[in-house]
């Protein structure tokens, strides 16, 4: 895991060049804290930049940048490929003996690179990266990224012409070309998502690189970004080949052991110390487990907890650990820990996000790094296996709702939306025991997300008001305009089942522009390697391969997940409703974070961007304050502000 950054400008000394691109490699020092490296090319103007997290091949020849032994391509390279073993193999039978270097998985890529070209390359690597690869014989930059978008990688080309790309925005921001305009489409799709969807950046003319595309640049001049695989595609053949899904569970057990085990046995190849995540659910719990049989030493998990015991899983990792016999940390944490992060958030997320678990998940990176430098995770394995409660509730909401004709839905939602929301939090108050158990908690805030869904017309359109936020993001962002997103609207017709659509739509936007941003910006703040074994090519293949029925059973997801876990670890250890890495939100924000919030959502503080309109903020806070249920709004409002006001100089007006 490293980082790199890179820029094609104007002819220039050598001299002056190599600083830029240092200057450029430092603004992401966290992500490779090893060593560093450029290549410059003063007659082109071009210039190329990479910090090292040593983690395979800890000598100097697996140093970067990196060229092929012919001289034709050099490339600064962000990640891990976990199969260039085998790659190396094709590459020695198609060439013959290779006088290698060294053993890194950065020399296998480069000759790669230099046998087969960009794209049959790309598409032979399984693993996690962001590539820039510059050919010197067709003077054309290419940068590529993952196939399921677990690394980042952002370009843009300046007012002056110049190019630049990096694994961070802080990398961009160290050239002395740059210039930002706050995008304001992406303002508003980040208070709908929580989150700022590829392709789209914060800033207007910078990109992220979809996941599973590639690049070229010819002239400093972009072409158009190509898909070297294809989810949607992946998915679709995986339906396709079920076949009889009425056999017996257990080949399919027996098939997702073999398929997990061989990810996680690559994954666990490093040449530093290696440990797991370990929240006693069901994904880390079966990570650990197959890791540990595999292993020849305890392996080292990490748990944190907090005090308050509604939001602490660390009994149930112990529990587990002890089981499997691993060499478990935990660290007990106070809410006061997690506050003390609080304001100094947009120092680990250089572009507004805000998923609030993104506090528990940089304390945990943070407790591991003390140990660690590499660890593998669950993540991945609700979206592929239907392990997210939203996906059974959400349909059985949508067969009752589906009958009822839509004009009359439209006046029912209407009838409901008629009603101030402390009104109706008032009669929930005031009938206690006869309104509802459901609706008790957040009356005003679940009777509008009624409202929205009644008006759905498609279960994907019912399914976008469930997990959104703002829901019109243009009344506190005005003249946004939410943008299309050609991942979701790809979800449709993706599978068997409604259900199936749903967790199309959200391996396609949800895990990329949320999760997987959150992960490994919050572990590369502190130097952390992440893997996540649950994302790999060929698992997310054999997962839509699994038929609905051995995900879903009784109205709980991850059955096959579950039956494999039976094997290593005893049911009444995992078998419990899920939890989630959660904190307390908006009692947080009523409370010991009031003043802090109060800041920035101040009339003037809110004003300040020129991006946000102050009187629904405003209501919304207020209203929050008055006991509705409105953290998580308020928090991607919280989050935007405190971001701009950290990266302010940043920004062009």
């Amino acid at each position: 895991m490293c980082g790199i950054a890179g820029f094609w400008g104007r002819p220039d000394e050598a001299e002056r060049l190599i600083g830029q691109a240092r200057a450029m490699g430092n603004a992401i020092l966290h992500r490779g804290p090893d060593g560093a490296g450029e290549h410059v090319d003063a007659a082109l103007g071009l210039g190329l930049s990479h910090r090292r997290l040593a983690i395979l091949d800890l000598t100097e020849a697996g140093r970067q940048p990196m060229s092929s032994a012919s001289g034709r391509w050099t490339v600064v390279f962000n990640g891990e490929i976990y199969n260039y073993l085998s790659v190396r193999r094709e590459l020695e039978a198609a060439r013959g003996a290779i006088a290698w270097r060294g053993h890194s998985d950065t020399e296998v890529l480069v000759e790669a690179l230099d046998l087969w070209g960009p794209e049959a390359t790309f598409g032979r690597c399984d693993g996690m990266f962001a590539i820039a690869a510059w050919d010197h014989a067709e003077r054309r930059l290419v940068i590529a990224r993952d196939r399921m978008g677990e690394k980042p990688l952002y370009w843009g080309r300046m007012a002056d012409g110049t190019l630049l790309f990096g694994s961070e925005l802080r990398a961009l921001f160290a050239h002395p070309s740059w210039r930002g305009r706050l995008d304001r489409n992406a303002v508003g799709a980040l208070m709908h998502y929580n989150a700022i969807p590829a392709p789209l950046c914060v800033f207007e003319q910078v990109f992220k690189l979809p996941p599973a595309h590639w690049l070229e640049f010819r002239n400093a001049e972009p072409g158009v970004a190509r898909p070297y695989w294809q989810l949607t595609q992946a998915m679709t053949a995986g339906a396709r080949s079920r076949g009889d899904t009425t056999g017996e569970a257990g080949p399919w057990v027996d098939r997702l052991e073999s398929v997990l085990g061989d990810v996680i046995e690559e994954q666990m190849l490093s040449d530093v110390p290696l440990g797991a995540f370990l929240s006693g659910g069901i994904d880390s719990s079966l990570i650990v487990s197959l890791m540990q049989k595999r292993a020849i030493r305890p392996v080292k998990t990490y748990t944190i907890g907090f005090a308050e015991d509604a939001f602490d899983e660390a009994r149930f990792a112990r529990e587990v650990a002890r089981h499997l016999g691993t060499e478990h940390h935990e660290c007990i944490l106070s809410g006061k820990d997690a506050l003390a992060l609080v304001p100094s958030i947009a120092d680990v997320f250089d572009e507004p996000f805000a998923d609030s678990s993104q506090l528990p998940t940089y304390l945990v990176s943070r407790f591991a790094r003390e140990h660690v430098t590499v660890a593998l995770s669950g993540d991945g394995g609700d979206e592929s296996f239907a392990g997210y409660s939203r996906y059974h509730l959400g349909d059985g909401m949508w067969r009752r709702v589906r009958p009822i004709p839509h004009p009359a839905r439209r006046l029912m939602a209407g009838a409901i939306d008629a009603v101030p929301g402390a009104a109706w939090n008032g009669l929930a108050g005031g009938l206690g025991p006869l309104w509802p158990a459901p609706l008790r908690r957040g009356t005003a805030e679940k009777l509008a997300r009624i409202a929205r869904i009644l008006r759905a017309r498609s279960p994907l359109g019912f399914y976008g008001d469930v997990i959104s936020h703002w829901h019109d993001p243009a009344a506190l962002v005005p003249g946004a305009v939410l943008p299309r997103l050609a991942e979701a609207e790809a979800a449709t017709g993706l599978g068997r089942s409604d259900i199936e659509a749903m967790m199309a739509h959200d391996t396609l936007a949800y895990l990329p522009n949320d999760i997987l941003v959150k992960v490994d910006r919050a572990a590369m703040a502190v130097s952390l390697e992440t893997r996540a074994p649950f994302i790999d090519r060929r698992v997310v293949e054999f997962a839509w391969q699994v038929p609905e029925s051995l995900k879903v059973r009784n109205g709980a997801g991850k059955w096959i997940l579950r039956e494999l876990l039976a094997r290593h670890v005893p049911r009444p250890l995992f078998e419990r409703p899920k939890q989630g890495f959660g904190i307390p939100l908006g009692e947080w924000l009523r409370g010991p974070l009031r003043e802090w919030a109060e800041d920035l959502l101040s009339e003037s503080s809110l004003a300040a961007s020129g991006m946000l309109a102050p009187a629904p903020i405003r209501a919304r806070w207020a209203s929050h304050l008055a006991g509705e249920h409105w953290g998580y709004w308020i928090w991607d409002v919280l989050m935007f502000q405190a971001w701009f006001r950290r990266y302010r100089a940043h920004i062009s007006h």
